[in-house]
């Protein structure tokens, strides 16, 4: 049994939630699909965090934007990667070498038996987008599975659920937050722990148990996080308002 994460963010509180419910489960096998920084006010920590539970970290887009120049972010996400990189530069010590090391290591494509895991999608591992509204997209979602073997896992919208490919899309909300892999291909977009954008605050994640993966919310306390980031002059408030609402 192992737990999926992605899309952390640099939302400490967020992370430290879904680890202790991982936890509890009994889980020690803990995957994480990227963008560890950007937007939220703990980067170090939350490399910190994954460096210490992760088995597995591939890189997200964020992360690379921390490492070299970004390219392809709006206003606000960009200032948010420049004020990023410098908590990174500003740590000195083992630790702070060992971080750096750790991002400019990253994987983009990871693959074990017939799961394949990336940040983005199986085309893009780094940067294409993957939204529900792409089921109408025939041809993108054509080129896209077929570089797929069987079942691949990914982030990078911030919107579980699982795409088929006989294109639908399901939300977790649909299929009761649980789905059996079989032999037909999908995707699986797990969500974000520290960026939620599917109208609902909670952190997102999934378990995989043999064939099943399930869907799961963690509540944190997300007031924490608004008011460190409306304390960062770099990180525009409209980061820290969207945590309420998820979107």
């Amino acid at each position: 049994m192992k737990a999926i994460l992605s899309d952390i963010h640099g939302n400490l509180e967020a992370l430290e939630a879904v680890l202790a419910d991982i936890a509890s489960q009994g889980i020690t096998e803990i995957y994480c699909l990227g963008d560890i920084v950007g937007y939220g006010p703990n980067p170090c920590e939350c490399v910190d965090r994954v460096m210490a539970k992760c088995k597995l970290s591939l890189l997200g887009n964020h992360d690379q934007g921390a490492l070299f120049d970004p390219m392809g972010f709006n206003a606000s996400a960009e200032r948010a990667i420049f004020w990023t990189r410098k908590q990174l530069e500003s740590g000195r010590g083992p630790q702070a070498d060992r971080r750096w090391e750790f991002l400019g290591e990253l994987p983009r494509v990871h693959r074990e038996q017939n799961l394949m895991f990336v940040h983005g999608s199986a085309r893009n591992p780094l940067n294409e987008y993957v939204f529900p509204e792409d089921i109408y997209n025939q041809r993108k979602m054509e080129k896209i599975f077929g570089m797929i073997e069987r079942h691949c896992f990914q982030g990078h919208t911030h919107i579980p659920g699982v795409f088929t490919e006989n294109l639908n899309f399901l939300t977790p909300e649909e299929i009761d937050f649980n789905y059996v892999l079989r032999q037909e291909k999908v995707m699986v977009n797990v969500g974000s722990v520290g960026q939620p954008r599917n109208s609902d605050p909670r952190s997102s994640y999934v378990t995989i148990d043999g064939d099943t993966v399930r869907f799961r919310r963690v509540e944190y306390d997300f007031r924490i996080t608004q008011k460190k980031i409306y304390d960062i002059p770099d990180l525009d408030n409209f980061l820290g308002d969207r945590l309420a609402d998820g979107r």
